[in-house]
């Protein structure tokens, strides 16, 4: 008997005549890892909130979901507590304590077993407070498995994790699955690690699944055009690109393998357009703490950003690159150290034009920034900001901020920052819930706002997406710039932060880092393939 049957179900939001999902039906088996993908608002997070009970939201519902032989409205919240597990995007959304050993024995009081059955080692004693996101996500994950549900959901888990950290984390979910048979619904854009793994792939469009098959097998029908080939693995996309034969790659591994069909150079991709070395952004000798007795965060921190550059800022979760973000835009103010903004200190922006037509910062909690009940409202004032981006925002005028996807709420962000027209754009995750197509959308923008003379830093685990829009890359460690060189350099000298496809080819080619420049390397260079 299958674990999750889900029949016609179909589900809109309060007010809207779209569906969010549409006629879906699947099963989930016990023990299966079960990966959903799709583009940003395709129904992914609906769908996962409609599988617990307690996460279901108002709307107009049909069809029906049997969840161990019963229909899903039947199962308590204390079954659904102890049955399925959730964790969401965001982390902050779980969190409900101030420790982490009360975050990871409030579950299990909840459930009603003792306090002494639940002591947790000291180790464990930090404030929740003090967690960078992705240290709060594997919070989460701990608190939710302390029940020992059957299955588990998680809405795109890792995106706020960085490169090490999301690997392991997808590996502990995949140890979690293999050793305990716990069964594993994950919606996750993050593929390259996570399809070598998965049982299924699912694939929804405009609330339809429209493909639901082991990964290879979507691999080996997908043809070369195919919209959704985005969603697999750089190396499967070079395979299908390539007009490869046999078994399609999935992980680097195997990627490595089948470029041995190919002859090997040291051919290099076109290096990166200079800049004007102008000083945009000038941080130096930073040192900044949130508490008079607390640990220094930016120590002795500098870092030179120039006029019309792309910049990207990497590192791992409680580096301290948020924290220079709200230094650099003025939010936060270091106790040592001075910001300058276009050759001039920040404090000489007075009268509140620092932030118009000069600094934005789209914060990566975008949550932060809305104030209203509808996308309508919170676009108002930000109308040529929107029509100035290849989004189309229509569908979501009439939803809450709240309701519409992780992804979407960073879109809708985006808007209110670009809309007092900055110099300098401090983007703090903003590919962050956006799937492969989306990206390459807000890499035209990013790339658009640099030929119209802005400067824009991206803060970001995503290295991929650093890779695609970049000039310079810098990696934050300890509270400090340790490393910044031009992109191709730095990601080809990088063993963890780096990407898929300089992973691949690297034994074959020189330079490589991005899929575009693999698969020109590899066209140059034929063989049997």
């Amino acid at each position: 008997m299958a674990l999750f049957d889900i029949r016609g179900l179909s589900f809109a939001y309060p007010g809207s005549s779209d569906k969010a999902l549409d006629d879906v039906s699947l099963t989930v088996e016990r023990g299966e890892l079960v990966a959903l993908m799709g583009a940003t608002g395709s129904g992914k997070s609906t769908l996962l909130r409609l599988l617990k009970p307690e996460l279901r939201q108002n709307g107009d519902i049909s069809g029906e979901v049997v969840f161990d032989g019963r229909e899903l409205s039947a199962v308590t919240y204390r079954e659904s507590a102890m049955k399925i597990g959730y964790v969401a995007q965001n982390p902050d959304e779980q969190i409900v304590t101030d420790k982490v050993w009360h975050e990871l024995a409030f579950t299990l009081e909840n459930l009603g077993a003792k306090r002494e059955d639940i002591e947790i080692d000291d180790l464990y004693g930090r404030d929740t407070s003090t967690l960078s996101g992705g240290e709060k996500q594997l919070v989460n994950l701990a608190a939710v498995m302390t029940a020992d549900p059957e299955v588990i959901l998680l809405d795109e888990p890792t995106a706020q994790l960085d490169p090490v950290a999301a690997s392991r984390f997808i590996e502990t979910i995949y140890r979690l699955n293999r050793e305990t048979g716990l069964t594993v619904i994950i919606s996750e854009h993050r593929s390259e690690e996570l399809l070598p793994l998965a049982d299924r792939l699912l694939i929804i469009e405009q609330g339809r699944i429209v493909c639901d098959a082991p990964p290879r097998v979507v691999a080996e029908e997908l043809p070369p055009d195919s919209q959704y080939l985005s969603f697999l693995p750089t190396a499967a996309r070079l395979f299908s690109k390539t007009s490869g034969t046999g078994e399609p790659p999935l992980s680097i591994r195997e990627g490595q393998r089948y470029l041995e069909r190919f002859k090997r150079n040291s051919v290099l991709p076109p290096k990166s357009e200079t800049v004007e070395k102008i000083p945009a952004l000038e941080m130096k000798n930073i040192w900044f703490r949130y508490e008079r007795n607390g640990a220094d965060i930016l120590r002795d921190m500098e870092l030179t950003v120039y006029v019309g550059e792309v910049f990207a800022l990497l590192g791992s979760n409680g580096a301290g690159k948020s924290t220079a973000a709200m230094v650099a835009a003025g939010i936060r103010k270091p106790y040592s150290g001075s910001v300058r903004l276009l050759g001039k200190p920040l404090k000489a922006y007075v009268n509140g034009s620092l932030y118009q037509g000069n600094i934005s910062l789209l914060p990566q909690d975008a949550e932060s920034v809305f104030l209203h009940e509808t996308v309508r409202r919170e676009l108002q004032g930000c109308e040529a900001a929107a029509a100035s981006l290849p989004f189309d925002f229509t569908p979501l005028l009439d939803r809450h901020p709240y309701d519409i996807s992780g992804g979407e709420r960073q879109l809708v962000a985006l808007c209110k920052a670009l809309s007092t027209d900055p110099r300098l754009l401090i983007a703090d995750e903003p590919s962050k819930g956006l799937d492969h197509n989306s990206k390459e959308l807000l890499r035209k923008v990013i790339l658009g706002l640099k030929k119209r003379g802005v400067t824009v830093v991206v803060i970001s685990h995503d290295v991929e997406f650093a890779a695609m829009c970049a000039d310079r890359c810098a990696l934050f460690s300890q509270g400090t710039v340790a490393a910044c060189d031009e992109t191709r350099r730095f990601l080809s000298d990088n063993r963890f932060y780096t990407t898929a496809a300089s992973r691949i080819t690297r034994r074959s080619f020189n330079g490589a880092v991005t899929e575009e420049q693999a698969l020109s390397l590899m066209e140059q260079n034929g063989g049997d393939r």
